[in-house]
């Protein structure tokens, strides 16, 4: 039955279409849908002829979307959950009976970390309900607001006005090196810190200078950079087989631990690394979304402890 019905699209073929922009297969969203390839390629045709545009083209073995549907994603994305929820028995509806897909976006440190007891969570409380965790890109890109994550973990930069922002708690930066390593010995001065070691910056932009120069700057110091690595957790193998620098937050301390790395306290006035979530509010009457943000909420107040 169609719940509504116009003369180009129905409410079942956006639906179809939203599940399509997050498969991009059809063989994937059929599986989501419970109904054959034939009966999605059928489908994705409606769609097509109704939409004017391709939608999903062949990229080699793959299936990308055209600009057209990258475009009406996250309104496509919208229209649908205000269509479940106005059909849905209300915010208090059972999360055990839902079926979705949810997309998080955040640093892998804390992916790493967070999704054993994430994925634990989901599978006791809302078995339909899957989860994806993205690693964050080196372009800033509105997520958000184009659908491509549901929830931003981490230190939230974002200043697009219509993104709910939530501050969690703070965190701050340590170094790290391999064990045995010459700044290990003695007291660890700025002065030591800046020159008697090169350093290793992560950063997924790479950029050259951070807040470690500004503060060494304010001291009238400074250090050598031998260069950048795109994620923490590959900076760490790069301390562990070097004499390289680097530096860590809290929440990567079990991967430096098993890597027998020695974390210390960075002898400079860094700032604090302001940790948090942000969503687009077209979620916020979302049942799935706020067990989504409810969950990530609580798994982060427990490592913060």
């Amino acid at each position: 039955m169609h719940v509504t019905q116009s003369a180009h699209l129905d409410l079942n073929l956006l639906a179809a279409l939203d599940v399509l922009l997050e498969e991009r297969s059809v063989r994937g969203a059929a599986q989501r849908l419970h109904l054959s390839e034939p009966a999605m390629s059928r489908t994705l045709g409606r769609i097509r002829k109704a939409l004017g545009d391709p939608i999903l083209v062949r990229a080699g073995r793959q299936m990308v979307p055209t600009p057209h549907a990258l475009a009406v994603r996250a309104e496509v994305s919208a229209v649908v959950e205000r269509a479940r929820a106005l059909f849905a028995p209300g915010r208090d509806a059972d999360v055990r009976t839902l079926r979705r897909t949810l997309t998080i976006i955040g640093p892998d440190t804390i992916g790493a970390a967070l999704a054993p007891a994430l994925f634990a969570r989901a599978a006791a409380e809302a078995p339909g309900i899957r989860v994806r965790y993205l690693a964050e890109s080196h372009a800033d890109e509105p997520y958000l607001r184009e659908g491509t994550a549901d929830l931003e973990v981490g230190v939230i930069d974002t200043t697009a006005p219509e993104v709910h922002r939530e501050k969690l708690y703070q965190d701050r930066m340590l170094g790290v090196v391999r064990a045995g390593h010459p700044l290990l010995e003695g007291e660890l001065t700025a002065e030591r810190f800046a020159t008697e070691a090169d350093h290793l910056i992560v950063s997924r932009r790479g950029r050259l200078h951070g807040p470690v120069d500004e503060a060494l700057a304010g001291l009238g110091l400074k250090r050598r950079v031998a260069g950048t690595i795109g994620t923490l957790p590959a900076s760490l193998f790069v301390v562990r087989d070097s004499d390289l620098v680097g530096l860590i937050s809290s929440w990567a301390l079990p991967l430096a631990a098993a890597l027998d790395l020695v974390a210390f306290e960075v002898p400079l006035p860094l700032p604090p690394l302001d940790l948090g979530l942000a969503w687009h509010p077209r979620h916020e009457a979302d049942p799935a979304h706020a067990w989504l943000r409810r969950t990530v909420r609580e798994l982060l107040a427990e490592r913060s402890v």
